[in-house]
Formats: structure tokens, sequence, C-alpha cells
């Protein structure tokens, strides 16, 4: 009788997390189409905040952003510039793998970050190690970034700790000319 329970218990939460996931597909006649080699290429800047999942902000923040491209390579510098003051920076190494593919290292990144995009929208996965009260804990970053016109990328990203709502990033990305 608990196998048969277990079983039932591990179906419902397998049906629970398909039925939360977000297909890219519906996306890929939406305009304008996301190139995130062409996009990222040059300068950025991006402002953003943390939210926690009571919906308190927690953090404000501004990020300047140099990308350089290489053939299949997307090299960005992110400089994070608080606004209590502190400052950190990223250095992502981006791989594309096929034209909607993409494999992403950074040094605060366990493991590879995977993307996918279709039509103006990429979905970017990967687990992080960030700073809480001076600790490091590793939490799973699930971004969905879509294009708006006149080059405004707008990114939402969910922040989970085994499954559960950590918080929420929400940023936007403006092109420098």
């Amino acid at each position: 009788m608990n196998l048969i329970i277990k079983k039932i218990s591990l179906s419902m939460i397998c049906i629970f997390f398909i039925g939360c996931t977000t297909s890219l597909d519906k996306y890929s006649n939406v305009e304008p189409k996301l190139n995130l080699f062409n996009y990222f290429n040059g300068q950025t800047q991006a402002w953003g905040i943390f939210e926690d999942r009571f919906g308190n902000i927690k953090k404000q923040f501004k990020v300047n952003i140099t990308g350089t491209v290489e053939g299949n390579y997307l090299k960005l510098n992110e400089e994070f510039v608080y606004k209590n003051g502190e400052n950190e920076r990223r250095i992502w190494n981006i791989e594309k793998i096929n034209e909607n593919n993409y494999l992403g290292k950074a040094n605060d990144i366990e493991g590879v970050a995977k993307g996918k995009s279709e039509g103006n929208a990429l979905n970017w996965e990967y687990n992080m190690n960030i700073k809480v009260k001076k600790k490091n804990i590793l939490v799973h970053f699930d971004d969905w970034m879509y294009l708006q016109e006149n080059n405004i990328l707008i990114n939402k990203a969910k922040v989970t700790k085994w499954g559960f709502k950590v918080g929420e990033v929400l940023l936007f990305f403006s092109k420098i000319d």
C-alpha cells in the first residue's frame, strides 16, 4: 500500500511541475526576434530589483555590461552597482551551440547554464551561489527574457531553493549607442 501511495504522490508532483513550465514554442513567431549575441555585443545597461517571496524589495541595482562576440562565443562583463553601495562583478562566457541553444559559465555559477531561444524570448536556467549574510547559498534561477520594441529587453527570473520560491528578479536592459 505504501508503494502505491508513493507512486501516486510522485506522479502528482511531476504533473504539478510539468504544468508549471512555460513553453518557448508560443514565442516562435513573436517580433522583434531576439538574437542574444547581437543584442549583447557592445554596451548595455540594466536596472533591476530583487523581491523576496513575500514581495518585499530587498535589493535595487544597476548593471553596466560590456559584451564581446568572437565566433560562437559571447563574453559578458557585468558590473553591478547596488543601491546600498556594494559592487559585484560577473563575467559570463556563453557558447552558441546552434541557432537557438546556448551554454554558459561564470565564476559564481555551479555547473553549466543552459539557454534556449524562440522568437523574442529566451529561457536561461542555472544554479548560482549567492551571498546571504556572509555565507554562500546555492539557488536555482529560471530567467525569462523578452525583447521589446526599441531594443528594450525585459528579464523576469524566479529564484528557488529545493523547488521552493525564494524570490524574483526583475531587470530592464537597454542598449547604449
